[in-house]
């Protein structure tokens, strides 16, 4: 799978995102195999600055530059099933990055087969996450490709290295902060900052150096009012509106962006089982992660609603992992949307100042009774039945103390 025993590609189809790891990649890549080069630029939203990276890769050398548009798929097809399991990494991160690097993968091995390249390359760090994920998913979907992964194996040891390499090579940069660049991932679902001026997480990111969601200073006055509708567990419409599944996304990033929804300044642990300090801003997942809830908490049997709250954490460490088209996580999707069969309905957010609130939920699929929820006499539930119960639930407690079990 990988280039360990230094096979000769014909044609590589590198991934290029235009930042400073994947320009120093290119030029690199060309200077090292002298083969063809097919730079694949995937669009998951991040917008302008797409064209520029696909300028930067013709006047780098590449020989070739698709951009191919995979909004609709990230969207539909990887974003919104990690949302039917209300995915949550460490409890925190709704894994923007994390969800976008196997389609990506999936995708630059599509357009291998199509100009027939004999191998893909990346420019992920040798000590980060995201080689784990390119990585997993192209053993698990095409083992037999020759895998190349510069920072495994060029002679650079960190970014100043990587910068002084791009001054000499003529490798534009944008340095108009004035700072060293710091990485920054973008897509529908997030955008995602680490490094260098973030790296002591006793202190607050600089001033300016977010631009995703509003400050909470700068939030409007007044409360906003959205309602998102879903149809078995996926969020189909906005407002009365019925949209894509990209435009879903596109509708809420507006919404939260607005009220400054979804910012998140965390230490997190990495594969490796170093720790990093991150800040994401996911207006749009941060909506819909609340909305789901709300619905699904009408819909689920009780007990099949504990059982994916207790699966949800393995499912959110296998996505972070890289292992999409792993068996297991396959497995437990198929289990999750199993439940999601009913999960149809409104919910009702207020969003306010950086804040989102459920007012509001119902579906047509609800098994909330107000007679059996009712502190007012009903006739559907005799109090008296609980003695029962809760003299049989008790019997072990009784039986510890005849059998002179110690307190602790």
């Amino acid at each position: 799978m990988s280039n360990r025993n230094n096979v000769a590609p014909r044609h590589i189809v590198l991934a290029f995102s235009g930042g400073l790891d994947t320009s120093v990649a290119l030029v690199w890549l060309k200077e090292r195999y002298r083969c063809r080069l097919t730079a694949f630029i995937a669009d998951l939203g991040q917008g302008e600055e797409l064209d520029v990276a696909a300028r930067k890769a013709e006047k780098l050398g590449a020989d070739e530059v698709r951009v191919v548009d995979l909004r609709e798929e990230f969207a539909r097809d990887y974003a919104f099933p990690m949302y039917r399991a209300d995915a949550l990494y460490e409890g925190q991160y709704l894994m923007g990055s994390s969800i976008g690097r196997p389609l990506i993968a999936a995708a630059q091995l599509r357009i291998a087969e199509e100009v027939g390249a004999d191998a893909v390359a990346h420019g992920a760090t040798g000590k980060g996450n995201d080689q784990i994920r390119f990585e997993m998913t192209f053993a698990a979907l095409r083992p037999d490709i020759t895998v190349i992964s510069p920072w495994r194996e060029w002679e650079f040891a960190s970014r100043t290295d990587l910068l002084a390499f791009a001054g000499r090579n003529g490798i534009e940069l944008d340095l108009s902060s004035g700072e060293r660049p710091y990485s920054i991932d973008s897509n529908l679902l997030h955008t995602s900052y680490e490094g260098e001026v973030l790296e002591d997480p006793a202190l607050p990111a600089p001033a300016g150096l977010l631009f995703r969601v509003n400050d909470v200073a700068d939030t409007p006055a007044e409360p906003e009012t959205v309602e998102i509708h879903f149809q078995s567990g996926n969020p189909v419409g906005v407002n009365g509106t019925p949209l894509s599944a990209t435009g879903v996304l596109e509708t809420l990033d507006a919404i939260g962006r607005r009220h400054g929804i979804g910012r998140l300044d965390i230490v997190e642990n990495r594969i490796f089982g170093m720790k990093t300090r991150n800040i994401y801003e996911a207006p749009s997942g941060a909506l819909l992660w609340h909305a789901h809830r709300a619905v699904q908490s009408l819909v689920l049997d009780p007990e099949v609603a504990q059982l994916k709250e207790e699966l949800m954490p393995r499912y959110a460490a296998l996505v972070y992992r890289g292992l999409w088209f792993a068996p297991e996580r396959l497995m437990l999707q198929a289990a999750i949307d199993f439940s999601q069969q009913d999960v149809t309905g409104d919910a009702v957010l207020r969003v306010h100042h950086g804040g989102v609130q459920v007012v509001g939920r119902r579906s047509p699929h609800s098994r909330y009774d107000v007679a059996f929820a009712t502190f007012e006499a009903d006739d559907v539930f005799d109090q008296r039945d609980s003695s029962g119960w809760l003299r049989v639930s008790t019997v072990r407690f009784r039986a510890g103390r005849r059998a002179g079990a110690v307190d602790r």
